[in-house]
C-alpha cells in the first residue's frame, strides 16, 4: 500500500523538487526575469493575469479537442483500413510515414490561406499532428494478431470480419489508448503552433503578446497551462484505459 502511495506521489514529489532547484537556481545566481523568471515571478503574474490566461487557455483547450476528436475519427478508420488488409498496409504506410515527417508548422500559412486566421487552421493543425500516432497503433494491433490464433478461430468458423471485431479490436485498445496518451500532447503543440502564427486567441497568440512586451513571467505561465490541460488530458485517457482494458494491466496492479 504504502509503495502504491509512492509510485502516485511520485510525479508530485519530482515536480516540487524542480521547481525547488529552479528557485534557488535563479535567487542564487540573481538570473534576470527578462531571460528566466523564477517560479515565484511565474505564480505572480499567473495570479496577476489570471483572468486573461484562464480565457486563453479555454480557447486553446476546446479547439484542441475538436481538432483531437478528428484525429481519432481518421486514425482509427485509416489505422483499421491499412490492420485488416496487408494490400492496404504496404500501399499506405510509406505514404504516410512521408507525410508525418513534414513539419506542421509549414502547413499553418497555406491553412491561412485557405481558411483565414482563425480556428480552422489551428483545428486542422491540432488534426494532422495528431492522427499519425493513433493510426499506426490500431494499425500494428490489428496487422499482428497472431497467425496460428486466426486459423484456429477461421476453422470454429469465424470469418475475417469475425477475428477482426471479437479478436482484433479488443486486443488492439492498449495500443489505442495508449495512442492517445501521446497523440493528445501533440494536438496541445499543433495548436499552440497555430495559434502563434495564424490566431488572435489563444496560449499561442498569448505567448507572441508576452514576449513581444518581455513579460517573460507571463509567458512562462501561458506554457505551464498547456502543460498542466495536457497532463490532464493524460490522466482521463490512463483512467479510462485501466477502467476498460484491466485486463491488459494485470501484472501491475501490485505496483
Amino acid at each position: 500500500m504504502k509503495k502504491g502511495v509512492l509510485y502516485r506521489g511520485a510525479p508530485l514529489l519530482l515536480g516540487i523538487g524542480i521547481v525547488l532547484l529552479w528557485q534557488l537556481i535563479c535567487t542564487g545566481f540573481n538570473v534576470s526575469e527578462f531571460i528566466f523568471p523564477s517560479p515565484l515571478r511565474i505564480a505572480e503574474q499567473a495570479w496577476e493575469h489570471h483572468t486573461v490566461i484562464l480565457g486563453h487557455a479555454w480557447h486553446t483547450f476546446w479547439v484542441t479537442v475538436v481538432g483531437f476528436a478528428i484525429a481519432i475519427v481518421v486514425g482509427v478508420l485509416l489505422g483499421f483500413l491499412m490492420g485488416s488488409s496487408r494490400l492496404a498496409y504496404d500501399a499506405m504506410y510509406p505514404l504516410m510515414t512521408g507525410f508525418n515527417a513534414l513539419p506542421k508548422a509549414a502547413f499553418v500559412p497555406i491553412l491561412v490561406v485557405w481558411f483565414g486566421i482563425g480556428v480552422g487552421p489551428a483545428i486542422l493543425t491540432a488534426f494532422l499532428i495528431s492522427f499519425f500516432p493513433i493510426m499506426v497503433n490500431i494499425a500494428t494491433g490489428l496487422a499482428t494478431l497472431e497467425p496460428e490464433l486466426e486459423d484456429v478461430l477461421r476453422v470454429l468458423g469465424a470469418k475475417r470480419w469475425d477475428v477482426l471485431m471479437k479478436v482484433g479490436l479488443p486486443r488492439s485498445m492498449p495500443y489505442f489508448y495508449g495512442s492517445l496518451k501521446v497523440a493528445i500532447t501533440l494536438a496541445f503543440v499543433g495548436t499552440t503552433v497555430s495559434e502563434m502564427t495564424a490566431s488572435n486567441e489563444g496560449i499561442g497568440y498569448l505567448l507572441i503578446s508576452a514576449g513581444s512586451s518581455m513579460q517573460m513571467g507571463l509567458a512562462f505561465a501561458g506554457l505551464l497551462a498547456v502543460g498542466v490541460m495536457a497532463m490532464i488530458m493524460y490522466e482521463l485517457f490512463s483512467v479510462i484505459e485501466k477502467r476498460t482494458t484491466a485486463w491488459a494491466h494485470r501484472g501491475s496492479q501490485n505496483h
